[in-house]
């Protein structure tokens, strides 16, 4: 518990300390996140906050995490490295989509190949169980692409990312304490420390995002806190047993996520690219509904827990039945948010719910010699 506490301390202060230098440094430099049509801020504010949050995450993680015993967390860290400058370059210089999607396969093809972070079952999911190698490797790196990118797309309102990546951090760090898994307990928990630092900053009226930088390495440690979690704790010899590790894994990452699952199927329906942007996520709906930036950010760690808790509720009914209740649940919410916003845009404006006339079209069919009925 020392090594857990002296850990996360040190990274919650290294990014406290940070992040106030750095946003004088951004503003000096005028390293701003300018405002814009698809942007939620009016002013322009500093958007170099991962570089604070990795610098808290390398420092205590090089100091506290036994390397000796745990060989794999060199190869976290070379992954760690590669997100972080493919975020710091997006940030300043702006990349395309294939670039970060080759950054991010390379991140995620290192800690697979070399830190054995691998899916290698399905855990019974619509029965299916051990997963063959050729199955595997696409897998993982598709699911961890996901998860990278998950975090990357829910960091819209001040505080949102940070918030969501506390609660799946600390849950994970305390999983993985309980089972007496230290090298994970202090990444879980050292990121924690981190993200505690950068929100004292980025609360609404936010000074600083964490920008590409430390969405994307956000969304690596959870990647790769998720993966691990999912497998250990299925083990037959393990502390601490989750017959539905999946489930219960799907749960803690469920906001993002979903919402990143969400808006990607929506695109690929309409024949966009699942990585153009637009304002379909539930941050977006909520704001709509007239919620502040604290009000969503409350209002989503507020639903991430309960997924967490309804999960371990649904541990009886397997994985299948427990991860299709999740999605239920979430489906159905979301239908709740998008109606109570169309009823809420009716009434601020009546016209809305009246068919439009399009006249260039009548005056084709006129062409074309229809007679429409206000014709006769």
């Amino acid at each position: 518990m020392d090594k857990i506490l002296l850990s996360s301390s040190l990274s919650f202060l290294i990014t406290y300390m940070s992040i106030p230098i750095i946003i004088t440094v951004a503003e000096w430099k005028k390293l701003y996140d300018s405002p814009g049509p698809r942007k939620l801020h009016n002013t322009p504010i500093p958007s170099l906050g991962g570089l604070g949050i990795f610098a808290g995450l390398a420092l205590a993680i090089l100091l506290f995490v036994p390397f000796m015993s745990a060989p794999e967390f060199q190869y976290f860290f070379a992954s760690m490295l590669v997100i972080f400058f493919l975020g710091m370059k997006d940030d300043i210089l702006v990349l395309t989509p294939i670039k970060k999607l080759l950054g991010q396969f390379i991140a995620a093809f290192i800690i697979m190949q070399k830190g054995g972070i691998k899916i290698h079952s399905m855990y019974g999911f619509f029965g299916f169980n051990e997963l063959p190698e050729i199955m595997s490797v696409p897998f993982t790196i598709f699911t961890i692409i996901v998860i990278v990118n998950s975090f990357n797309l829910i960091d819209g309102v001040d505080g949102l990312a940070a918030t969501l990546g506390i609660i799946t951090t600390a849950a994970f760090g305390l999983f993985f304490y309980s089972a007496g898994d230290l090298p994970y307990a202090l990444l879980g928990f050292i990121t924690t420390g981190s993200l505690l630092g950068f929100l004292i900053f980025n609360q609404a009226p936010a000074r600083i995002f964490m920008g590409d930088t430390g969405s994307l390495l956000l969304g690596l440690v959870n990647a790769i806190l998720v993966i691990h979690f999912i497998s250990s704790a299925t083990k037959p010899l393990a502390p601490i047993q989750l017959e539905t590790s999946a489930a219960i894994g799907f749960s803690i990452l469920m906001v993002p996520l979903f919402d990143t699952l969400r808006v990607f199927s929506l695109r690929v329906l309409k024949g966009r690219s699942p990585l153009s942007p637009d304002q379909k996520h539930l941050h977006h709906l909520l704001l709509d509904l007239g919620f502040s930036h604290t009000a969503v950010t409350y209002t989503l760690a507020a639903a991430n827990v309960l997924f967490i808790l309804l999960a371990f509720v649904l541990q009886g009914l397997g994985t299948t039945f427990s991860i299709l209740i999740l999605v239920g649940v979430a489906c159905l919410g979301t239908w709740f948010l998008l109606y109570i916003r169309r009823v809420h845009q009716e009434r601020k404006n009546p016209q809305m719910g009246i068919p439009t006339i399009n006249m260039d079209k009548i005056q084709a069919f006129r062409k074309k010699g229809v007679i429409l009925p206000e014709d006769n």
